[in-house]
């Protein structure tokens, strides 16, 4: 008997009856497939996943502390298809690509301030750490991995970049101690309205929340800022937004945010351009103009003095 597709088989999951279902497929990348089938939504999880770190952030995902913060699972559990880790969600209606005007940087900062300040001792634990550096060892390590395509002086560009961060930045030593609840990933299609069609926003996708400095969930849109991406007016709004929430990441209001952001924006910009790099070498094109300004900001960033390492103890 031929073995159904992963997708196939996640519908089958995410079906009531648990039989083969009609399904629309969201997502096929390294990192995950995700399917629809009704109002679930099915993942199965990068096959190298922290299976017991995951199952913590089900839990943590669970939580009536964070039940208008992220969109919270129909089952805590993990469970598994054809091998992979699968978590099972209801759908939600996500920020729609094609609006760009519309896209919600307002609530978007205030999910995260209120994500910031939910105190640990709330939340199912052993809380684990959060995986944004991680994400950016692992870009470098894809760029190290890719094909040699013309991209060599553009690669050590970023390789530079990465080299002015600490190596805790580049998830090459443990994070300082302390911190809050963090995403770890945060970009706009991190979000969905539930309940659909004009339900409040909720956060989604928690391979990557745990404790860790709150500026990295805003150094994706502080980074996307310095580099010309998003409006001086749009990042004002999301800032004045997030810390008029309370949120902990980018100092008071009326103070220069970017003592805060700064090392956070240099390691996202990191990762954003490694990947762009290994993916256009992969593809054997030439890099697209967004890819193009990160490359370019991490060109910029390899002039700037390193990060110093905290000094041992003696």
């Amino acid at each position: 008997m031929t073995q159904q597709t992963l997708p196939a088989a996640l519908a089958a999951y995410a079906a009531p009856s648990g039989r083969p279902a009609p399904y629309e497929l969201l997502a096929d990348r390294d990192d995950g497939t995700v399917v629809r089938c009704g109002g679930s939504v099915a993942k199965a999880h990068a096959e190298d996943t922290d299976r017991d770190g995951l199952a913590v952030r089900m839990r943590i995902a669970s939580a009536r502390a964070l039940s208008q913060v992220l969109l919270q699972p129909l089952r805590a559990e993990v469970g598994h298809v054809q091998g992979r880790p699968v978590s099972l969600w209801p759908y939600g209606a996500p920020v729609d690509p094609h609006r760009p005007e519309d896209a919600p940087w307002e609530p978007t900062a205030r999910l995260l301030a209120a994500l910031h300040q939910v105190p640990l001792r709330r939340l199912p634990g052993p809380v684990p750490p959060m995986r944004g550096p991680a994400k950016v060892a692992r870009a470098l390590r894809r760029l190290a991995a890719a094909p040699d395509s013309g991209t060599r002086a553009e690669a050590g560009a970023v390789r530079a970049a990465a080299r002015t961060l600490p190596a805790w930045a580049r998830g090459e030593a443990p994070a300082p101690a302390g911190g809050v609840l963090c995403h770890g990933d945060l970009h706009l299609g991190q979000l969905v309205r539930f309940p659909v069609p004009e339900g409040s926003w909720r956060l989604i996708d928690v391979d990557d929340l745990g404790v860790g400095a709150p500026a990295w969930d805003l150094a994706r849109p502080a980074a996307w800022y310095a580099a010309g991406l998003v409006d001086a007016r749009t990042w004002l709004r999301f800032l004045d937004a997030y810390r008029d929430a309370g949120g902990p990441g980018a100092g008071p209001p009326g103070c220069d945010p970017w003592p805060e952001l700064d090392l956070a924006a240099r390691a996202l910009t990191v990762q954003t351009a490694a990947l762009a790099l290994a993916k256009a070498a992969r593809e054997e094109r030439r890099l697209e103009d967004v890819e193009r300004l990160m490359v370019d900001a991490c060109v910029r960033i390899a002039t700037l003095p390193p990060h110093l390492e905290p000094a041992s103890a003696s």
